[in-house]
């Protein structure tokens, strides 16, 4: 595992609004290491995202994320992992039920400040606050067994990419996932 800081340091942001989220990130790694990385830190901590593309690099397998009423990727909280690749890995076979699923590349391909609202989750408020999200784009079989995982989604769907505006609801998030496709569309 290569050091997240180090990630982020070499991490060549796409535009304006990356470079200015990769130096607070910097910053915010620098003045809070050690709780950066879990909730109890309930201003702002590290996630990790995965974009999960199939093999013709023209849908992305999305699920219905019951907090936000939307097509989402998929993605979770650090608690306490700092190998944020691996969380957005681990997360992905969660939430889909996947039991494979790689990395296209294991750098970084999108860092993005996002503001969660205040909300409830398992009878309890969670308060406002900002994820620190590292997007990964990950690899899986269209063909694959798929699942709802109840807690966290009520759907799984694989999306075609040119039907993404039509299907999120979080219009916050076409930015980064249109991001996503242009960092993909330079590897292939």
């Amino acid at each position: 595992m290569i050091e997240l800081k180090l990630c982020i340091e070499e991490y060549l942001p796409c535009c304006e609004q990356e470079e200015k989220d990769r130096l607070q990130m910097l910053w915010l790694l620098n003045e809070y290491p050690d709780t950066i990385f879990t909730r109890e830190n309930t201003l702002f901590h590290f996630v990790a995202s995965g974009f999960i593309l199939n093999e013709a690099r023209n849908k992305t397998l999305m699920v219905y994320h019951n907090l936000y009423q939307s097509w989402s990727w998929t993605g979770g909280h650090a608690d306490g992992e700092k190998d944020l690749l691996r969380v957005a890995m681990r997360e992905a076979r969660e939430e889909t039920g996947l039991k494979y699923v790689a990395p296209l590349s294991e750098k970084i391909a999108s860092l993005d400040i996002l503001a969660v609202q205040g909300h409830r989750k398992r009878e309890s408020y969670v308060g406002a606050h900002l994820h620190l999200s590292a997007g990964f784009v990950l690899a899986a079989r269209e063909d694959a067994p798929i699942f709802i995982h109840p807690q966290e989604n009520s759907g799984v769907q694989w999306i075609p990419l040119k039907d993404l505006e039509k299907m999120v609801r979080e219009k916050w998030m076409l930015p980064v996932y249109k991001k996503l496709i242009q960092r993909v569309e330079k590897i292939i």
